[in-house]
């Protein structure tokens, strides 16, 4: 590895790691944990996943998404469910890496790639609305100017200083410079520490404290379920957009194990779930960081803070965080999909739009569920439009009919409306060499068809069938000669 390339994975971690720190606090808050759970978890998660991930480069810890899917088993069951949830969480991401599914996040088309940009990006600038609160009410007077004021000179530092120099990440510079600003100055605003301690010492290795049964397994399943299911989406979306930024290649089914491993430990040390997190990395990415070092820096940093470091970090003002977390934000949304939105095609617009209102308002698996939904619709309705039929007479008095497009469930009623059984001559024949069978619905549709012609007393022959098809008609008893 270059010196190069060490240092700005050196820098890149640094600076992520103190974007991480808030954001895990706020995290463990929002779902009823102990802080340092947290930050316990950031630490693991980061860490391991840098090291064993697929990704390079990609940052994780303990996300939003995951915290809000284990709010109520904690209110409801306590701590330990918690902890044995992430345990099972992990498994499953574990057996989803095995089984290799993580190519399935092929199937999330571009504009739902969009949609989740946008929504993450827009969670992410609401998120740091909350620290202009104080004990539940905004802030007023002096202490809102205050904390506008070092929000907007943290982003300037920020947008600014590439201009000067690129050796240094430029959030780095901008936190450690607010910072010293004012603690020099003994300038009246909220710092890190306002929001918790994060003193403590390492993190213990301890099983979850519960009986280990099936009534206990009906309760964490289906919270399991969710949280890996959220974790992977944010995770494998994430790698795919980390891929386009850096023009390299990641590999999720590595990544989905690396997390599973990840959750797991995580679990067994007392921390959140977690799963990759867009704005960090965006900030590492942004920050040169491109390297698995980055990752490790990040995750390290973390727990120093905990052990020797809580003093300084927590005099860190919220407000340089937040400024960086918005600039983050305004970074990550995708603004050219705002100015294409009236050329793309009706249901692309429909996704994006979609997508980016349902992660806000619920999560990120239902938006992503929806975006899909409407691809596949708007697919299958494309692929059935363009089914079509050529027919003419032969010379012995037959007729032939060469069908051309993809038969499947949803063009079904377009290949039948295709024929003409009851004006038909007694001979006829099927041409599908330019046909495509996909489903059952092809071969029941092609079945229909012969039995429409054998009631009126004709005979269907079906020549030119692919392989695929002639073994999927010989499992259903029909014949096609």
């Amino acid at each position: 590895m270059k010196t190069r390339s060490i240092r700005a994975d050196v820098l890149a971690g640094l600076t992520t790691s103190f974007a991480l720190v808030p954001e895990c606090i706020a995290f463990a808050l929002v779902a009823h944990l102990n802080p340092l759970m947290g930050l316990y978890g950031a630490f693991i998660i980061c860490t391991l996943t840098a090291l064993l991930g697929g990704r390079p480069g990609m940052i994780s810890g303990a996300a939003g998404s995951m915290a809000v899917v284990i709010v109520a088993l904690v209110v409801q069951h306590g701590v330990q469910y918690l902890l044995a949830t992430v345990l099972l969480g992990g498994l499953i991401m574990i057996a989803f890496g095995v089984l290799r599914l993580g190519k399935l996040v092929r199937m999330v088309p571009y504009s739902v790639m969009l949609g989740f940009v946008n929504g993450l990006a827009i969670i992410i600038a609401l998120a740091q609305l909350e620290h202009f609160k104080h004990d539940g009410a905004w802030l007023s007077g002096s202490p809102l100017y205050m904390m506008i004021g070092l929000v907007v000179l943290t982003m300037t530092v920020v947008y600014l200083l590439p201009r000067l120099t690129r050796s240094v990440p430029p959030a780095l510079v901008a936190i450690l410079a607010v910072g010293a600003g004012v603690y020099l100055l003994d300038l009246p605003t909220r710092t890190l520490g306002d929001l918790a301690h994060i003193a403590g010492g390492l993190p213990q290795l301890s099983w979850p404290d519960i009986p280990w049964d099936l009534d206990t397994l009906r309760i964490i399943a289906p919270y399991a379920l969710l949280m890996a299911l959220v974790g992977l989406l944010e995770t494998l979306l994430t790698l795919n957009l980390t891929d386009e930024i850096t023009e390299t290649r990641g590999y999720p089914n590595r990544e989905c194990m690396a997390l599973g491993v990840a959750n797991m430990t995580s679990g067994m040390f007392g921390g959140m779930g977690g799963c990759a997190m867009i704005g960090q990395t965006a900030i590492n990415l942004s920050s040169g960081g491109r390297g698995r070092l980055s990752g490790v820096v990040a995750g390290v940093m973390i727990l120093l803070f905990v052990l020797f470091l809580s003093p300084l970090i927590e005099r860190i003002p919220l407000a340089a965080l937040v400024g960086v977390m918005f600039v983050v934000s305004q970074q990550t949304f995708s603004w050219a999909s705002l100015r294409v939105l009236h050329k793309v095609p009706t249901h692309d617009m429909l996704a994006i739009i979609a997508v980016t209102v349902v992660t806000v308002f619920t999560d990120l698996a239902t938006a992503v569920l929806i975006g899909i939904v409407i691809a596949a619709i708007n697919f299958a309705w494309q692929q059935a439009r363009e089914l079509y039929a050529d027919s003419h007479l032969e010379s012995d008095g037959s007729k032939l009919y060469r069908v051309h497009g993809t038969l499947f469930f949803a063009s079904t009623t377009p290949f039948l409306n295709q024929f003409d059984p009851a004006n038909d001559p007694n001979q006829v024949t099927l041409d599908c060499q330019h046909l495509n069978f996909v489903d059952y619905s092809a071969i029941a549709a092609l079945k229909t068809l012969r039995e429409r012609y054998s009631n009126n007393g004709k005979h269907l022959r079906v020549v030119h069938l692919s392989d695929r098809c002639k073994q999927l008609l010989k499992r259903t008893d029909l014949h096609y000669g």
